[in-house]
């Protein structure tokens, strides 16, 4: 059963929930894009329905809501350590199908690998997931392909069409707020077929590993670390320790998204470096999303949102070089 509703009434609902919620969605950012013309569409807080883009995809995924691009583990001094606080509201995000798959995949490396991590896990427990439905399939979306165009596994459901909201409520928390709304029958609608068909490859062995394939992209790839920092399930961060320069003894502890694309990020001890070559970390980064983390876990870490393909500036398709594979 769902409810339709005027979008007044749904932004009352947001403002009564604000005291208790941080609400986040998709919103088009004017000017801010690659190009000084452009918008780009990423998530903020929002109080009323209007300000989230429902139409266009998100040109970054709803991760920096829950894993921040920089977050600060804990705060020292010459004789003491102290975690930073935490806020005390919880948190509602408004996201499409891929990217509620995409969480599950961060879930089951922060939280369910053996160890859990306990930054991510407390902001994670806090989370209230809203589905956003796709009318159509977007550029470089092969979503049908990896299994992730369809969910249950929300809290809420909202359709905005003509000025007026249909909403799905699954949590009784959120029922309540509209108890005296007109009901209607509402299921989501979820996208059936992309453009962009992509073949997994079943079996991944030492001739893909040693496939010439990946010296293509020693030249083209300039080891940006673009299609890293948009991928909803990449997780890869580096550590930073911050000196405060009125004491040379205090600081903060930080953890800072990084790249395996990027240069430096294998680098240890001794000078030495992993995949100095930018086709080996092509390699490492495509066998991870179809084929490492599937053996460990039973299904592939990519979703298929194709948001590393829109944003290379190299035209890379992360797509075609699954295909390639399967060839």
């Amino acid at each position: 059963m769902g409810y339709s509703t005027t979008t007044e009434k749904f932004d009352e609902f947001l403002n009564s929930i604000g005291g208790e919620y941080n609400i986040y969605a998709p919103v088009d950012m004017e000017g801010m894009g690659r190009f000084s013309d452009t918008d780009s569409v990423r998530y903020e807080k929002i109080k009323s329905i209007a300000d989230i883009e429902f139409v266009r995809k998100s040109d970054f995924s709803p991760k920096e809501v829950l894993l921040p691009i920089t977050q600060t583990l804990f705060y020292f001094t010459e004789d003491s350590v102290k975690e930073p606080k935490i806020s005390d509201k919880k948190i509602l995000l408004f996201l499409r199908s891929c990217d509620i798959h995409a969480i599950k995949r961060l879930d089951q490396i922060y939280l369910k690998s053996g160890f859990e991590d306990i930054y991510y896990k407390e902001l994670r427990q806090k989370v209230k997931l809203v589905l956003m439905e796709c009318e159509h399939s977007f550029e470089n979306c092969f979503c049908t392909s990896m299994n992730s165009n369809k969910t249950d596994e929300y809290n809420m459901f909202v359709r905005y069409r003509d000025g007026k909201v249909f909403v799905e409520c699954r949590d009784e928390c959120f029922g309540k707020y509209f108890e005296n709304t007109e009901t209607c029958d509402l299921k989501p609608e979820f996208v059936e077929e992309n453009d962009i068909n992509v073949n997994v490859p079943e079996n991944v062995d030492e001739s893909i590993i040693k496939s010439p394939v990946w010296k293509e992209y020693s030249s083209r790839c300039i080891a940006c670390g673009r299609c890293n920092v948009v991928c909803g399930t990449c997780t890869c961060f580096s550590m930073q320790d911050i000196f405060y320069s009125q004491n040379k003894n205090a600081g903060e502890r930080r953890r800072v998204w990084s790249s395996c694309e990027v240069d430096g990020y294998t680098d240890i001890a001794g000078g030495h470096s992993f995949r100095q070559d930018k086709g080996d970390r092509m390699r490492f980064k495509v066998l991870h999303k179809i084929s490492d983390f599937k053996k460990r876990f039973g299904y592939n870490m990519c979703v298929g949102c194709g948001r590393c393909d829109d944003s290379c500036p190299e035209y890379i398709s992360f797509s075609k070089c699954i295909n390639k594979l399967s060839k």
